[in-house]
């Protein structure tokens, strides 16, 4: 990162770049975010306004020549360094910067077997997904990456895949959440968004600190696992109950302990 001092307080992310590609990816990310932004060339002065410059590795750009409105506030512009192959980085730095680039980046998570993620920086959401439970741990990671001392917050309500999840998370600060009157009530028009929705919830609660959860399966949730896999196989075959442990311990998916009992020539039970 590069930095030059200036004057007022500004709002515009500044796209500076020769690379076709680049300027075409990031006005159009730009635009899908509704941010503000403005395009220049290269070495030519920036406007009074300009917060974050995004320009391209092998573009030249200077930020001591801006052409400022008055002495008052000063403040530092950014250049941040963007690929065209992966833009989004480059978008949340620059939005990062407009926001407060001192704000935690905390994860919140309503886990499932389809689990919500919501990723806010502060009091803004950046992102949200929801993901197969087999695939929560690496968006969770992803979205970690390069974050400064990030949380990740995980509901409390499933408890096999919250317990799941909480035990693959490596080198990230986990908080256990009571997500009581996490999930709300979806008008027209909002069916699916349920599970993002409570995560965003479940992101702004705190919670207990935890490195590891272990949980028993009731022969609730080890039926409830059988008869998943019954209805994966189309009803040909229902797991047995030491692979239903399995699959509620996290050891294995249930589509991977079908595979199991299919070639083990097990009973069909």
């Amino acid at each position: 990162m590069v930095f030059a001092t200036a004057t007022q307080r500004p709002a515009v992310i500044v796209v500076a770049t020769d690379d076709f590609r680049l300027y075409h990816v990031a006005v159009t990310a730009l635009r899908e975010r509704g941010v503000t932004f403005t395009t220049i060339e290269p070495g030519d002065d920036l406007p009074p306004r300009a917060s974050v410059v995004i320009a391209g590795v092998d573009d030249t750009v200077t930020l001591d020549d801006v052409d400022t409105e008055d002495d008052t506030d000063a403040f530092d512009i950014e250049c941040v360094t963007a690929d065209p192959d992966d833009i989004r980085p480059a978008i949340e730095s620059a939005l990062s910067t407009l926001r407060d680039g001192d704000a935690r980046r905390i994860i919140g998570v309503d886990p499932g077997t389809r689990p919500g993620v919501a990723v806010m920086d502060g009091q803004c959401v950046i992102s949200a997904f929801q993901v197969p439970l087999a695939e929560v741990v690496e968006t969770i990671n992803q979205e970690c990456d390069g974050a400064v001392d990030p949380l990740v917050r995980i509901g409390d309500g499933a408890r096999l895949q919250g317990a799941q999840i909480i035990n693959e998370l490596d080198d990230v600060a986990v908080e256990l959440v009571d997500e009581t009157g996490t999930t709300p009530y979806l008008g027209s028009g909002a069916r699916g968004m349920g599970d993002v929705l409570a995560a965003i919830n479940i992101a702004q609660l705190s919670g207990e600190p935890i490195e590891s959860k272990e949980i028993e399966p009731t022969p609730g949730e080890l039926q409830r696992i059988k008869n998943e896999s019954r209805t994966q196989s189309n009803g040909s075959r229902t797991i047995s109950q030491r692979l239903a442990r399995r699959v509620a311990a996290g050891e294995i998916t249930i589509q991977e302990a079908l595979e199991i009992h299919r070639t083990s020539d097990g009973p069909v039970d």
